[in-house]
């Protein structure tokens, strides 16, 4: 807790800073933010994305996606380009994303020490989704991470099975990675028809799931021909019998 908002304060003063010497009240900030993003430095821009993204978490669900698509609009674009611009977007927006994330875990984990909310772990069906998360759980994370869902039960489960905290944090900055990169740069060329990069990320998020599917049915596939005897070895144990 201490170092999320020291994470926090850390974006906070530079933007005030910013703001202060912009001359900018509250209200404004509020009622009139095109204006005001017109007239921001780049940077100022994204330490209030960064701030946003930040507070973003299961016991706040806000809307991630309009934000990092407003802030990848090219009147608003850190860079005119393409590239820079996605690579800053979805690097900033995962890393605060991330730390968000980490915040919601660290929760969850102090709310099972609470023997009413440990509690759930004795459930069947509980017993049934960690058997299906142990199975692939950093792939699962960066898929529902990639996938635009407003509350994201899988960051619960993860807490909850106790997985490995660094692998935890490295699933949510890939897949939130990829979720505001193709956002980013779909807004970017698109513009304001950049709502087809939901459907994009569906995608991208189906093809993950299927890569990820398709290396387990060659692994069993292929263990299942090592554990097969060789021709060679059937004969010979054919002779012995005879």
């Amino acid at each position: 807790m201490a170092l999320y908002v020291a994470y926090l304060l850390a974006l906070a003063v530079p933007a005030a800073i910013m703001l202060g010497r912009m001359d900018v009240g509250l209200g404004r900030l509020f009622h009139q933010p095109a204006e005001l993003a017109d007239q921001a430095h780049p940077a100022l821009m994204l330490l209030i994305f960064a701030i946003y993204l930040s507070l973003c978490c299961t016991f706040l669900p806000l809307p991630t996606g309009p934000l990092v698509a407003a802030v990848a609009l090219r009147q608003f674009a850190p860079s005119d380009s393409l590239w820079i611009t996605t690579a800053i977007v979805a690097s900033v927006g995962a890393l605060a994303s991330m730390m968000a994330n980490l915040h919601d875990y660290h929760l969850f984990t102090w709310l099972l020490r609470h023997r009413k909310i440990a509690n759930v772990r004795t459930s069947r069906l509980y017993s049934r989704s960690v058997g299906w998360f142990a199975r692939q759980p950093f792939t699962i994370l960066v898929i529902f991470n990639v996938i635009p869902i407003p509350i994201d039960v899988i960051r619960m489960l993860a807490a909850t099975y106790r997985y490995n905290l660094r692998r935890f944090a490295a699933a949510n900055f890939i897949g939130r990675w990829i979720r505001y990169a193709v956002l980013a740069a779909v807004t970017f060329m698109l513009g304001e028809q950049g709502h087809v990069a939901v459907v994009v990320l569906l995608v991208v998020a189906v093809a993950l799931g299927l890569t990820r599917f398709a290396a387990r049915v060659r692994a069993r596939l292929a263990a299942s021909r090592a554990n097969q005897p060789a021709p060679g070895d059937i004969e010979s144990s054919r002779e012995k019998e005879l």
